[in-house]
């Protein structure tokens, strides 16, 4: 099976769904046309972006992976051409409605954080929301809010469910599951408290900025990742490795998340879990993300998401 993945891309000020195979970034629509010329009629899976596709997953992803074997064999000849460089400006692959965190998932995480866990058995999931106007693409600037001096990284598996589900089991989950990237849980840590009310924590104020969920830079379908607890995950702060795990570090797996979620909720096609950061993060070293840094952030078989960081201005509104 070839690995591919599917993206969004800017073509002037418009979004336009990609497809991608190793580092080449073709247009979708462009590719389905070259293949299918007669047919483009019969393909009306594409015409709603990426978003479209992955909600609508569960009746299109045989299609879409023809599409990709196809278009693997058609690489490096005339008839079909990657994107020039020029045009490979990426935008966030989906623009979530929802985006479900999971909260101290890695042990070593917690303990650095001061964070005294339940054991498993006597505990559940801690879940929080993200708003979906945080979501930002490869590329894009992270914007320090005014209000905090504490503004910290996350890098975490993102999950992007394909098929509606509820009160699903661990054991089954993941064929729920569309795909996976990457996610960077951007934290106001100083945000994230307070103490004019008797509620210790604000996990909204803390990381629902806009600009405070980078993700990308694609979308991995689940067929093409063998074992998301398998991967290893690296952040880096202007080259300097801060973190450096393994999804197989989680408590709580992907399987379990999914299967907690659906006990509470309907989980829709195009939802995003992020998954729960590894040790590494600012907070334990009293360092945080100031104007001019750049976060790389790289999880195995998915791909690489940079964005710098600047002092938030009204520009960018």
């Amino acid at each position: 099976m070839v690995w591919f993945a599917l993206g969004t891309y800017y073509d002037a000020s418009e979004k336009k769904s990609a497809l991608v195979l190793d580092d080449d970034v073709y247009d979708l629509v462009e590719a389905c046309r070259v293949l299918h010329p007669k047919g483009l009629e019969n393909n009306a899976w594409i015409a709603g972006g990426t978003d479209g596709i992955m909600r609508d997953w569960n009746n299109v992803e045989s299609e879409v992976q023809a599409l990709a074997e196809a278009v693997a064999k058609w690489e490096d000849t005339e008839v079909l051409a990657p994107l020039a460089d020029g045009k490979k400006k990426l935008a966030a692959p989906i623009q979530p409605e929802r985006i479900f965190g999971a909260a101290a998932n890695y042990v070593e995480h917690a303990n650095e954080m001061g964070t005294v866990l339940a054991t498993k058995a006597e505990s559940n999931p801690y879940v929080f929301l993200k708003a979906d106007s945080s979501t930002i693409g490869p590329g894009d600037t992270i914007y320090l809010p005014k209000q905090s001096k504490m503004v910290d990284w996350e890098i975490e598996l993102a999950v992007i469910i394909g098929r509606q589900c509820h009160h699903v089991d661990a054991e089954s989950a993941l064929d729920y599951v569309a795909g996976y990237s990457v996610i960077n849980d951007i934290t106001a840590r100083d945000l994230n408290v307070r103490t004019d009310y008797p509620f210790k924590f604000d996990w909204f104020q803390g990381k629902s900025f806009d600009t405070f969920a980078p993700l990308g830079p694609w979308i991995v379908p689940a067929s093409c990742i063998n074992d998301p607890q398998a991967l290893s995950l690296v952040l880096s702060i202007n080259d300097e490795v801060m973190q450096d795990s393994s999804t197989d570090e989680m408590i709580y797996t992907v399987r379990e998340q999914i299967a907690y979620l659906s006990s509470i909720l309907t989980l829709r096609p195009g939802d995003v879990l992020a998954t729960g950061t590894p040790t590494g993060v600012g907070m334990a070293r009293g360092i945080f993300l100031k104007p001019g840094d750049v976060i790389t952030a790289s999880i195995e078989n998915i791909g690489t998401l940079n964005n710098p960081v600047a002092a938030q201005t009204h520009a960018y509104l």
